[in-house]
C-alpha cells in the first residue's frame, strides 16, 4: 500500500498517466476506470514503452508543466505557514501536495476533450464527409472486409493475391475506422480496379456507418464469435452490426465464412458461402498441414489447380480458397492465382511460426477471439512434436460473456493434449482453469504473474523439439 503511495509521486508518474490514456485509445471511461483500480503506477508499463507522438508530447508537457506549478504553489504556502505565520498555510500546502496526484490524473482530461472537440472532430467531420464523396463517384470495385476476426488476414491475402494483375488499393494494418477509411480515400488515385475496406466494430451502429461513407458494392464476412461484448453486450447485436453491411448489396454479392457456427442465423439463401471444403462453386481436398505452410488442390468441374499458401493451419484453407476463387472472378486467370497464393506468408503475431533454439514458437498473440483459439488448439493437436507448451492469459472485451466463453476456452486447451499449459494471472484464469479440469487436463499447468518476464526470458524456457502456441495478449489495462 505504501509503495503503490509512493508510486504517484515518482518522476515517471506523468508519462505513466499519458501511457494510460494511450493505451485506451484516449478514451475517457476506460482510462478512468483503470486509474481508480489500480494500486501501484510503478507496475503500469510492463508490455511496452509510450509512443511519443504529437498529442502524447503535447498532453505530457501540459501535465509536467501543471504539476510543477501546483507543486511550487504549494511550497510558497508551506513557507508562509512555516516563516512568516500565515494561518492555514502549512495545511493547505502539504493538503496540495498530496492531492496533485489524483487531481491531475483527471486534470489531464480537459485539454483532450477540449482538443477533440473545437480542433480534431471538425477536421474528422469535413474529411470524412470529403471522403464520402470520393467513394460514391470511384468507379473500381470496392469490397468491404467484415467480421468478428479475420478481416486483416482476409483484406492481406486478397491484396496479395491480386495486386501483381490489378490496381489495387487497401485500407493498412488495424486501420479500420471512419477517420482511417477517411485518410485512405483522401490518398486514393481514382482509377484503382479494387478497393479493400477492412470494417472495424466497436460498438452498435459502427458498420452499419462504416457502409454508408464507403459505398461498397461487394462485402465479405469473415465469421462471428464473441468480441467487444463490452459495448455489444450480446453476441446477437454484434452478428447485426455486422451484417449492415449487406443492408444495401445484392446477396448473391455477400460471401459469408461459413465455417463460423455462429453465423448461421443471419444467413440468407443466396449469400455465396465459403469453407473448408470450398468457394464459389470450387471444392478444396487433398490438404496438408506442416508448419512450413498449407497446401491442397482447388477443383472445379475440368478446371484444377494445385496450391501452396505459407500460412499455417486448417483454419486458413477456407480463407485461402475463397480468396483463390474470387480472385478468378475478378480477372485473374489459375496461373496467376497459383503464383499469388504462393506468395501469401503469416502476418506478424498472427500464426507466425519461427524457431527458437530449435523449438518452434507459433505466434498468434494478435489473437483475440473463441475461434482463434479454437485455431490455435487444432493446431497444436495435429503437429507433432516432443513437447508441446500452450501459452495464453485468455480473451478481453468477452462482457457478460467471460466466464462462460473461458471455461470453453479451457476446455480447447484441455482436449489438445499439451504437455504444458502456460496461463497470465488475471481475471479470467480462474475459469480457465475450470475448463481445464472440466477436460481432464492431466499435464502441468503454469500460472504466471509476470508476463513481460516470461515472453522476455521465453529462449530460457524452451527446449528443442517444442512446440509452443501463443495466443492473444493482454494490454496493461486489462487486469
Amino acid at each position: 500500500m505504501i509503495r503503490g503511495f509512493v508510486s504517484m509521486y515518482l518522476p515517471s508518474y506523468p508519462k505513466v498517466l499519458v501511457y494510460m490514456l494511450q493505451s485506451t485509445e484516449y478514451q475517457v471511461e476506460p482510462y478512468l476506470k483503470w486509474f481508480w483500480r489500480t494500486k501501484d503506477f510503478s507496475n503500469v508499463m510492463q508490455r511496452r514503452e509510450l509512443d511519443e507522438t504529437k498529442v502524447a508530447r503535447m498532453l505530457l508537457m501540459v501535465l509536467r508543466i501543471g504539476i510543477v506549478i501546483q507543486v511550487l504553489i504549494a511550497l510558497a504556502l508551506i513557507y508562509l505557514g512555516l516563516w512568516q505565520g500565515l494561518v492555514g498555510g502549512l495545511a493547505f500546502g502539504l493538503a496540495i501536495i498530496v492531492i496533485y496526484p489524483v487531481l491531475w490524473a483527471h486534470l489531464l482530461i480537459l485539454p483532450l476533450l477540449l482538443g477533440r472537440e473545437f480542433k480534431a472532430k471538425p477536421a474528422e467531420k469535413r474529411l470524412i464527409e470529403k471522403s464520402n464523396e470520393i467513394f460514391a463517384n470511384h468507379k473500381g470495385t470496392i469490397i468491404a472486409v467484415a467480421g468478428s476476426y479475420g478481416k486483416t488476414t482476409m483484406k492481406e491475402l486478397l491484396a496479395t493475391v491480386t495486386k501483381d494483375y490489378l490496381k489495387v488499393a487497401y485500407t493498412p494494418a488495424n486501420k479500420n475506422v471512419s477517420i482511417s477509411h477517411a485518410r485512405f480515400a483522401a490518398k486514393l488515385d481514382g482509377d484503382e480496379d479494387l478497393l479493400i475496406i477492412e470494417y472495424g466494430e466497436g460498438a452498435p451502429g459502427d458498420v452499419s456507418k462504416f457502409a454508408r461513407y464507403t459505398h461498397p458494392n461487394r462485402a465479405i464476412i469473415t465469421g462471428l464469435a464473441p468480441a467487444h461484448l463490452d459495448q455489444y453486450k450480446t453476441l446477437q447485436a454484434a452478428g447485426e452490426d455486422i451484417f449492415s453491411v449487406a443492408e444495401n448489396l445484392p446477396d448473391d454479392q455477400v460471401y459469408v465464412n461459413a465455417d463460423s457456427p455462429e453465423v448461421k442465423p443471419f444467413l440468407t439463401r443466396n449469400y455465396r458461402l465459403f469453407d473448408e471444403h470450398g468457394a464459389l462453386g470450387w471444392k478444396v481436398s487433398n490438404v496438408k498441414i506442416s508448419l512450413q505452410g498449407t497446401s491442397f488442390d482447388l477443383k472445379k468441374g475440368s478446371q484444377a489447380v494445385k496450391l501452396h499458401s505459407g500460412l499455417v493451419g486448417s483454419h486458413q484453407v477456407g480463407y485461402l480458397a475463397f480468396v483463390a476463387a474470387l480472385s478468378l472472378e475478378l480477372g485473374l486467370n489459375l496461373d496467376q492465382v497459383k503464383e499469388g497464393i504462393s506468395k501469401t506468408q503469416p502476418f506478424e503475431h498472427r500464426m507466425q511460426p519461427y524457431q527458437l533454439g530449435g523449438a518452434w514458437i507459433v505466434d498468434d498473440t494478435y489473437n483475440g477471439n473463441l475461434e482463434g483459439i479454437r485455431a490455435g488448439t487444432h493446431l497444436l493437436k495435429d503437429i507433432q512434436a516432443k513437447r508441446k507448451i500452450y501459452v495464453t492469459p485468455g480473451l478481453v472485451d468477452q462482457g457478460e460473456e467471460s466466464e462462460r466463453v473461458h471455461k470453453e476456452v479451457g476446455e480447447l486447451i484441455g482436449n489438445a493434449k499439451p504437455d504444458l499449459v502456460v496461463l497470465m494471472k488475471n481475471s479470467v484464469t480462474e475459469f480457465i482453469e475450470s475448463g481445464l479440469k472440466i477436460a481432464k487436463f492431466s499435464g502441468e499447468l503454469r500460472i504466471e504473474t509476470n508476463p513481460l518476464d516470461f515472453y522476455t526470458n521465453l529462449n530460457h524456457f524452451v527446449a528443442s523439439g517444442d512446440l509452443v502456441v501463443m495466443q492473444n495478449d493482454w494490454t496493461d489495462n486489462y487486469a
